[in-house]
């Protein structure tokens, strides 16, 4: 199927909005608004040069983030809180948004990384085409929280060129209390079965800056062992040890769980060592690593110069 016919099927899509697992079924070129309470129209927060992203992803001159605002997500610990629940933003046209793509490449970013797109994804993609026969050469990440249809996932194929997915939740449990996101861990394996069947189970480097592949990225949350085990755990046994593996360790406590029994703190080392000794025990043969308690709850936005 040709990139075109499938960024047309895509937006048919917001007619009968199927394009997460939560299929709200709602006609959002109409005005009817589902989970992520977005029109079918590009909602966007800000765009910048990145620095705090996986190596190989921010390089020396800083990934070319763009964060999309509100998610599919309900993440009651959001580090992006303000962000991703928020449905707010500056709306854009497909060309306005095909033009800040070809404006992070002049900057020299290394490649288009778009944040929590999937309500977003058929405009998205359709910039994204626009910008190739433009001149956008640097590659595409799909930076996205992992609650994903895989069937949405395969359209995207030979359009993505890195998938950058979250894998929150080992565990069915953790995923409904804390995100809302029932099935998340089904999801999240099949989504990531069909991102490694396009791109591979690795990551290729061009300079030291990746131009195809997937990193999968684990929050590690207090308290919640079992929970970032049995996520590798899965990961090993479903798909491969081949895959990198991002463990974080920034998680900081926002205002709306600051008095939460589990989620009221920051992790520690010993919990963020346990969970990095069972990665390798597993025979993960990347890892992305953090020091514990030296991140910021946002991108500092003033120092990396976001777009107006």
């Amino acid at each position: 199927m040709e990139l075109e016919d499938k960024v047309f099927r895509l937006k048919e899509i917001f007619k009968d909005c199927v394009l997460c697992p939560r299929k709200c079924h709602v006609n959002r070129t109409k005005g009817e608004l589902g989970y992520c309470r977005l029109p079918a129209k590009i909602v966007m927060d800000c765009a910048l040069a990145h620095h705090g992203e996986e190596l190989p992803l921010s390089g020396k001159k800083g990934a070319g983030t763009i964060f999309f605002s509100s998610c599919n997500l309900g993440c009651i610990y959001c580090q992006n809180y303000q962000i991703s629940h928020n449905a707010c933003g500056r709306e854009l046209t497909v060309r306005q948004m095909t033009n800040i793509m070809l404006d992070l490449q002049k900057r020299q970013c290394h490649n288009i990384e778009p944040v929590t797109p999937t309500p977003q994804t058929p405009l998205i993609m359709e910039a994204l085409l626009l910008a190739r026969t433009q001149g956008l050469q640097i590659p595409f990440v799909y930076n996205c929280g992992g609650y994903e249809d895989p069937l949405i996932i395969k359209m995207l194929r030979n359009m993505v060129d890195v998938y950058l997915p979250d894998f929150k939740y080992g565990l069915e449990e953790d995923g409904i209390v804390f995100s809302s996101a029932p099935q998340y861990t089904r999801f999240a394996l099949d989504s990531l079965k069909e991102m490694v069947s396009q791109v591979g189970d690795g990551l290729e480097l061009e300079n030291d800056v990746a131009r195809r592949g997937v990193i999968v990225r684990h929050l590690v949350l207090p308290g919640r062992m079992e929970n970032s085990k049995e996520a590798l755990r899965l990961i090993k046994k479903e798909i491969s040890t081949s895959v990198p593996i991002s463990l974080m360790s920034q998680y900081t406590p926002i205002d709306k769980v600051r008095h939460h029994p589990l989620l009221g703190r920051r992790i520690n080392k010993d919990e963020y060592k346990q969970i990095l000794d069972y990665a390798l025990k597993l025979g993960f043969k990347t890892l992305f690593v953090q020091e514990v308690n030296d991140f910021k709850l946002i991108p500092d936005f003033d120092k990396e110069k976001p777009f107006d």
